[in-house]
């Protein structure tokens, strides 16, 4: 393996979706932050919507944002990529992912973001589908491949271990994070070279 030096190293927001009681995001999160820790080249922010509770109201354009909104701000700013992991309610995605992502505008900008799902048999794949929409709209990049878990429950290992050993997602989380390297260090260098307007 090449070595990797600190110039090169990307910095990835982990964002958890979901902030009702009883969720299991961040069972999900834990997982995909554990192996995308094995990456030398990736500095891993995990960011839990649950704890820094961004208000539900956005403010007007001229108000000043709300203290979680201004201490978050400079985390998502300094993310070369995000990675959202979301569970599917009702066929889309949670009320607080959506208000969290519109408090936010120029973080967003010309950087890669992937997606890990779970749900139903769906594996939440139909909120994936509409958080594309969402980030293109806000000039990002969705990489094409993420971690879908459908019925995610049904993947507990016999001592309580979350997922079991040879789980489908253990292959697929290697192919998201290989996209979103490579998307990362792309739109990096372009925004250095010239940066993102619009």
């Amino acid at each position: 393996m090449a070595e990797t030096h600190e110039g090169d190293r990307l910095r990835v927001a982990v964002i958890v979706g979901s902030t009702r009681r009883g969720r299991f995001g961040p069972t999900v999160a834990a997982w995909f932050v554990a192996r995308a820790r094995r990456r030398a080249d990736l500095e891993i922010d995990l960011i839990d919507l649950a704890e820094v509770a961004l208000p539900g109201t956005l403010t007007d354009e001229d108000e000043a944002p709300p203290a979680p909104v201004a201490a978050l701000a400079p985390r998502l700013a300094d993310a070369d990529a995000f990675v959202v992991v979301t569970p599917e309610y009702n066929r889309s995605f949670p009320a607080p992912l959506k208000s969290a992502i519109d408090w936010f505008y120029p973080e967003w900008r010309a950087k890669p973001v992937a997606f890990v799902s779970y749900g139903n048999d769906s594996g939440g794949l139909l909120a994936a589908a509409q958080l594309r929409e969402v980030f293109t709209e806000l000039h990002a990049v969705a990489i094409r491949d993420g971690v879908a878990l459908p019925r995610y429950w049904e993947q507990f290992a016999a001592d309580g271990n979350w997922p079991r050993a040879g789980a489908p997602c253990d292959t697929a989380v290697k192919t998201t994070l290989d996209q979103l390297i490579w998307w990362a260090h792309a739109l990096r260098e372009a925004r250095a070279k010239r940066p993102y307007t619009i």
